[in-house]
């Protein structure tokens, strides 16, 4: 084999493994298709994740009494976490978390894991 032949055979070889390193996926391990991103509301606070929450109250705009809260939320942490208040914009009122109806205690989003708010009960 020639020298000519063997340089061209090398740059020709160099050339396909240029292409093909190029040419790879540079989004990592963070890419953004990676995370799902639902079309309702939703959004994360460190390990927290919120999604389709819904805050439905009285009817009358300054009405009190009470409101139900809906939605799912996850916990991307390595330790259980407590939901202790709910913080609405725009609005300073203190919001009281209730249990369901024959559950008690606190509300605890396990590590890992969800929960769903809302119901029948």
């Amino acid at each position: 084999m020639s020298s000519s032949l063997r340089r061209g055979a090398l740059a020709a070889t160099a050339l396909v493994l240029s292409i093909a390193s190029l040419s790879a996926c540079a989004a990592g391990n963070k890419a953004q298709t990676l995370g799902v991103k639902p079309d309702n509301a939703a959004t994360s606070v460190g390990d927290i994740k919120l999604q389709n929450v819904n805050v439905i109250t009285q009817p009358e705009q300054n009405a009190s009494g009470p409101a139900v809260i809906t939605g799912r939320v996850f916990n991307n942490g390595i330790k259980d976490q407590e939901l202790r208040s709910i913080k609405l914009p725009g609005k300073d009122v203190t919001v009281k978390l209730t249990p369901a109806k024959g559950a008690s205690g606190a509300l605890v989003v396990p590590a890992g894991g969800s929960v769903t708010l809302g119901g029948k009960d």
